[in-house]
């Protein structure tokens, strides 16, 4: 089990005090009502976008790579209500740390719990399979309520944030692992926890199997979930995540553990893994974090960048 960051003297370093400032200033932010915080976080998106332009070109090619016959113009708007949803992840991440519970029973709604307490009941962990959505933050905070989990997180580089993010996340869930920790990760799950993994990014060629992915159909994906799956006496559950319309809050939705997975073949597990992440980003499209570079790498070294604009698949 790992150890939440302890406070040390140094902390209160003068390198520190801007983001002690600005820390402090957030949690007041995070006691306004949830439509008013909404709000603050649609309109950050919006102001972000437009002065860190490269989100939006990033999240614009991703779309075109995935969406290659959506009309340009309803892809424009997807990417305006996408910037709108990542300025609101900031807050977002202000809930999810730093609200009580009382107020996040307010906007919390789970589906399928059944499906983990069947895994659970025969004495195995569960591999939670989660999708980047944009709420992460929030919606862990609102999976805590039902079950306390274990998170796999990177941690950060930053001491004082570390400190507080730590303790953020695993507020109302159990505690974090490092994601270079596989044996720890390992352990929990053989120890019959539920541990969060997320597998949709692009981590590199290291251990990367090319899978389609939307409509690009070399896609870099982590054979992570493949090992965790066969090495650890667990199921491995799909979820969805949902921010809900209206103020409604965040919904979970557990789904059964996948039968008979990963199988022999490998390429046919990630395809698998592949297809539940497409099926949960065409929920909720707006709310999938576009702005990363998920497909940066490529299957052979020196192929031209997806993200040049003279590129093509």
């Amino acid at each position: 089990m790992y150890q939440a960051p302890p406070f040390t003297l140094s902390l209160l370093h003068p390198r520190y005090w801007l983001l002690w400032l600005a820390l402090g200033i957030a949690y007041l932010i995070s006691w306004l009502p949830y439509s008013w915080l909404m709000a603050l976080g649609r309109g950050l998106g919006r102001l972000s976008f437009k002065l860190l332009k490269s989100r939006g070109r990033i999240a614009r090619r991703n779309l075109e790579l995935c969406f290659p016959d959506m009309p340009a113009a309803e892809r424009e708007q997807l990417v305006r209500r996408n910037a709108e949803e990542t300025g609101c992840a900031a807050i977002e991440t202000l809930i999810g740390w730093w609200w009580p519970t009382w107020r996040i029973r307010r906007i919390a709604h789970f589906k399928g719990y059944e499906h983990i307490q069947a895994a659970l009941a025969q004495g195995k962990g569960v591999l939670l399979l989660a999708s980047h959505m944009l709420h992460l933050e929030a919606a862990c905070r609102v999976f805590g309520l039902t079950h306390p989990s274990v998170g796999f997180y990177r941690p950060h580089n930053n001491a004082l944030m570390e400190f507080f993010m730590y303790r953020g996340r695993s507020r109302g869930n159990k505690f974090m692992i490092g994601k270079r920790d596989v044996k720890a990760l390992l352990k929990a799950l053989n120890d019959g926890e539920v541990c969060f993994y997320l597998p949709d990014q692009d981590y590199g060629r290291n251990r990367a199997i090319f899978a389609p992915f939307f409509a690009v159909p070399d896609t870099a994906c982590t054979n992570g979930t493949l090992l965790f799956a066969r090495s650890a006496n667990c199921v491995v559950i799909p979820i969805y995540t949902s921010k809900l319309p209206d103020q409604q809050g965040y919904q979970i939705e557990a789904l059964p553990a996948l039968e008979d997975f990963p199988g022999d073949d490998d390429y046919q597990a990630i395809c698998r893994v592949n297809q539940w992440v497409e099926q949960a980003i065409l929920k909720h499209p707006e709310q999938y974090m576009w702005v990363h570079r998920r497909f940066k790498t490529r299957p052979v070294p020196d192929a031209p960048s997806l993200y040049d604009n003279k590129s093509d698949i």
